[in-house]
């Protein structure tokens, strides 16, 4: 099993997560971050380190998050890996907690 981010970590973009990854296995776009799950070692060390509770074991994510099971897999594949925690995105705050985000997704 891997961990999963999902709807919420869109337009926040928050990085604590990535600090305490043992295995690099995060990738960030523009404005989003995925975890590639063949690399995902189901640590669950990132999960309690997201601001935006974005974070999911994928046997705990909720029906309306499964989606992002695929999203995290093929843009993984595409988008540059980070390994060190950055500043969120600006507007960060006013857009946690927004519901169904995945329109805003910037591939």
């Amino acid at each position: 099993m891997a961990f999963i981010v999902t709807d919420n970590c869109i337009r926040c973009k928050y990085t604590d997560c990535v600090e305490v990854c043992p295995v690099d296995c995060f990738y960030e776009g523009p404005n989003f971050l995925a975890i590639n799950p063949d690399e995902c070692i189901d640590c669950a060390l990132c999960e309690p380190e997201c601001p935006a509770n974005a974070i999911f074991s994928e046997d705990e994510l909720p029906e309306d998050q499964e989606v992002f099971v695929e999203l995290n897999s093929e843009l993984s594949l595409i988008w540059p890996n980070i390994t060190e925690r950055k500043d969120a995105l600006p507007d960060a705050a006013k857009w946690d907690g927004t519901e169904d985000k995945l329109e805003y997704l910037e591939r």
